[in-house]
Order: C-alpha cells, then structure tokens, then sequence
C-alpha cells in the first residue's frame, strides 16, 4: 500500500507533547487541560475555549527524578511522566486534572502540586476518586466529583461548562469518534487497508492534539484510506487484538507487526475502545449526566474488580475477535502494574482456557526496552496461531 500523506506530520506530531498544533492552539487562547486517564472524561475537557491533552512522555530513556520521587521499583509510566514534569516538557497546561485510578498514579498527580513542576500561571491539580462500581449510586458519586473538582476548576479557568457548552463538546467527540471508527472499521477486511501502526498514530494524535486543529488532518485520511488500494498479497502471518495499560508508543505496535501479526483491534488505556465510542443524551438527560454515564459505563479499567465488570472486559475483547476476525489476543502490562498484573494472567486465563482464544500475555516497560525478547516471544505466538489455523483448515478439508 501506498504510504499515507500525513504519516511522517503525525510522527512529527507524536515526538514532543508541546507540538506544534499544541502550541498554535495555546497561542491562540485556548486553554489546555491535561489528563492521564479515561475516568476523567476527554469530552469534558473539550468545552469551547478549551482542548484536552492526554500526557505521554516520549523519549523518555530514562527517569532519575522520578526515580527519586516516586522509586524504581513503582510504575515506570508515571515515573516518566514526572520526569518530563519537571523537565519542562508541560508548561503549557493550565491544569492536570488526575484520578485515583491506582496509587502509583495519585502519587505521580500529587507531585504536581507538592513539588510545582509545571511553571504556568495559572496552574491547577486536582485528584477525583473514582468509584469502582457501575451502578445509580456510583453514577452520582463520579457526577459529584467531575461537578466538584472539574466543572468548578474549569468554569474558575474561564471556560463555559454551560449544557450548551456541554453539547458542543459531545458533537465535537462524536465527530472526532465516527472518523476514528470507520478509519479503524477498515481493519475488518480480510485485507485491511489500514495497518495497526497506522492506526495506532492516528488514534494518538486525536488524544493529544486540539480536535479543531487535528480535525482536517482526520478527515482527509479516512478520505485517503477510502480509496486505498490493498497490497495484492496480505504481508501479514496472524490477525490479533492487543489488550493492554498504557502502549502510547507506535513503535511498540510496529514492533509486533513485523515480527508477522497485523494488530486489527487496540482495547489499551490509549486506544479507541472504548474512547471512540458515540456518547448519546438520553430523554431526561443533562448533557453532563449522559456524558458522566457514558464514561463510566464504557470504562475498562482493571481497577474494577467486580464480576461484571471482569465479565465485560474479557466479552469485549472476545466480541473484537470475532468482530475483526483475530487469531489470538496480545496481553500487556507494564513492570509493576499493580492492577493490569493480575488483568494479564486473569484475562489470559478466561480467553484461553474457557473461551478457547489463543493468548499471548508480555510486561514491559514503558519505553521499548527488552524489543529482543519481546520479538522472540511475538515470533513465537506467530507461529502458533499459523499453525492452528493451517491445523483447523486441514480438518475441514479432509472432513
């Protein structure tokens, strides 16, 4: 396939969190919010005046002040997050809106305020915490904390958090979600003309760019990719779903696609499932109560450990296989992952050996360290599921 014609603009885009949509937007006025989780909602913090940024730490080889702050032996994403803190790297956010997602991340958002590493004036942190069930009762706790310790520190920045603000902001996540989900539904094919690096650098910068900047260079990708025209022999061994914490970094899916798999369905903290789903406001509905519904119905977080929501995780994951028409799951957690350690092994479990999914489960750092022994063990699974498939394909010859 040809190369996409804003391929190398979105790796550019991807390099430093300050790009320069970022930076154009800020010099426009508008304000930027950062985040690090999807119990606090994108759509909130794109109110007119306003954009989210999803916080990465790109490049970040290694992390002596996070190391101090926080240990070697805690989350090496928050750790780098920190890192880049206190480098410089987010003196362009007006607030770092944080949730209670895992104590590794409260630590990390409360050296926001503790220490001051963001120099903006001004400058807010603030920590929700964040319920663990999906129920009324929940419902209105996570809306009192979002009204609490979001709406009030934005309508404090200037921003207008009016229901018709709200509005603007769910039009704008539902358009911005309709063009990451055709451009990901072409991943379906049983040639997809659209690889998982490609995607996985298409689904980034809408999370860390101004959706009114990144909008144009969206739409005429889905354009593009409408009318691509897909490799004459698929260059793939293996379709698979990659399951995961935080992968924000394309080289990772690059990695397991060269070693042979086409990743065809992202169900990480930075993917498009559950982000890009529609957000609907239902009869009786405040715009901030469908939007605080929505997130919270949709969140697959590991942090919650009620059955039914471990039964949703691992339905969704078994219903992309089918969907995408995958061979097997990847499984990811990162080093020290308090809650995606036991998802791994827990997930793996369940796909496996009662939904008879083949399952690949790694850990990994945050940056791309150990890539040997990650290639060996993606070969590996390669093979694998080429070999079931060339097992299943010879019974139903012969029967």
């Amino acid at each position: 396939m040809h190369d996409l014609k804003h391929t190398l603009y979105f790796e550019t885009l991807l390099e430093e969190p300050y790009n320069d949509l970022v930076k154009q937007a800020v010099e426009d006025g508008d304000v930027a919010l950062g985040y690090n989780c999807y119990y606090i909602p994108e759509t909130l913090l794109n109110l007119p005046g306003s954009f989210s940024s999803r916080l990465r730490a790109p490049n970040c080889a290694a992390t002596p002040i996070g190391d101090y702050y926080l240990t070697n032996r805690n989350c090496p994403y928050t750790r780098a997050i920190l890192e880049r803190a206190v480098e410089g790297s987010y003196n362009y956010l007006s607030a770092l809106f944080g949730a209670e997602a895992c104590s590794a991340m409260e630590r990390m958002e409360e050296h926001f305020e503790q220490i001051s590493p963001v120099k903006h004036d001004p400058f807010v942190t603030t920590i929700i915490d964040a319920p663990l069930k999906n129920d009324r009762a929940a419902l209105v706790y996570y809306m009192n904390e979002l009204r609490d310790k979001v709406l009030a520190n934005l309508a404090k920045l200037g921003i207008d958090t009016s229901d018709d603000a709200l509005l603007a902001a769910i039009e704008d996540h539902n358009e911005v979600s309709a063009i990451i989900t055709e451009i990901g539904d072409f991943r379906k094919l049983d040639n997809p003309t659209v690889t998982g690096y490609e995607f996985h650098l298409i689904q980034l910068v809408s999370e860390v760019c101004p959706h009114r900047l990144i909008l144009p260079y969206l739409r005429e990708t889905l354009e593009e990719i409408r009318d691509r025209a897909p490799d004459a022999k698929p260059e793939f061994r293996a379709r698979v779903i990659l399951a995961g914490s935080e992968i924000d970094d394309p080289e990772f899916t690059k990695l397991l696609e060269f070693c042979g798999a086409r990743v065809v369905g992202d169900r990480y903290c930075f993917g498009s499932v559950p982000s890009r789903e529609q957000i609907e406001v239902r009869e009786g509905e405040s715009p901030f109560e469908a939007i605080c519904r929505h997130y919270l119905e949709t969140n697959l977080c590991a942090r919650f450990m009620s059955e039914e929501k471990i039964d949703q995780r691992t339905d969704v994951l078994e219903a992309m296989v089918k969907e995408y028409k995958a061979d097997g799951v990847v499984v990811e957690s990162m080093k020290f992952c308090e809650f995606w350690s036991y998802e791994k092994v827990l997930a793996s479990h369940i796909l496996s050996e009662e939904r008879g999914i083949p399952t690949c489960q790694i850990e990994k750092d945050y940056t791309l360290t150990g890539a040997g022994q990650l290639r060996t063990r993606f070969q590996a699974f390669v093979e694998g599921l080429e070999i079931k498939r060339l097992e299943k394909t010879g019974k139903g010859a012969t029967s």
